[in-house]
């Protein structure tokens, strides 16, 4: 005679257990749900999608493009201009140029270098209605910096600046692309609209003029 064995119901998770499980479920998809967003977010903010939707006149993308290249346009102005009160101003203009010239943007080259070329014209235009000059291919005097410059760090940076403001605003553009943008020869020539040897051509009168206004370090860097 065969013997029978009570069935034994299935084991049912613990209370923690059943708090583990359900929150090891609610990680995975909160972790695809992250996953999706930074790829949603990846795609929005590619030049691509943004000069298609600046194309569609969608104004938020102008919004999301001035906030993206706020810190480097501003810093690049800042630079050239070497006046604070016209940098909102001039970079206003460049948001301007960029939604109602979009049409004009072929993307042979990245988004930016189009938009640094914007600034460099509108900062130039900017100038030249304060009747500064913008454009000039001549070494500027050299002044040697003081002890005290050579001695403290913040005094280095004062004279790199002050040496740097002694540069018209056409040196000042290819110095501050070059060293503080890390732009090459070609993509500069393109940004201030000229051959790739006028820009050799200023940045060597501009190298020459720092490196015999500073000293030691700082010299030594340009």
């Amino acid at each position: 005679m065969l013997r029978t064995f009570p069935k034994v119901p299935p084991l049912e998770p613990s209370g923690g257990d059943a708090t583990l499980s359900r929150e090891l479920g609610m990680g995975i998809q909160t972790n695809r749900v992250i996953d999706r967003m930074r790829e949603q977010d990846r795609l929005q903010w590619s030049d691509e999608a943004l000069v298609e939707r600046l194309r569609r006149r969608d104004l938020r993308a102008l919004e999301q493009l001035y906030k993206a290249s706020h810190g480097r346009m501003s810093r690049f102005l800042l630079n050239m201009l070497r006046r604070p009160e016209l940098v909102e101003e001039v970079l206003n203009d460049v948001m301007m140029v960029v939604w109602n010239r979009i049409g004009d943007f072929q993307g042979a080259s990245k988004l930016s270098t189009w938009m640094f070329g914007i600034a460099y014209r509108q900062g130039l235009a900017a100038l030249r209605r304060l009747d500064v000059p913008v454009d000039d291919d001549r070494s500027a005097a050299s002044t040697e910096p003081t002890p005290e410059q050579k001695a403290a760090e913040g005094r280095s940076r004062a004279a790199l600046a002050k040496a740097i403001d002694a540069l018209s605003p056409a040196h000042r553009a290819v110095v501050n692309l070059t060293y503080f943008e890390e732009l090459g020869y070609r993509e500069i020539a393109e940004i201030v609209d000229c051959p790739v040897d006028t820009v050799k051509t200023r940045m060597f009168h501009a190298r020459r003029h720092l490196k015999q206004s500073l000293s030691g370090e700082l010299a030594d860097w340009i």
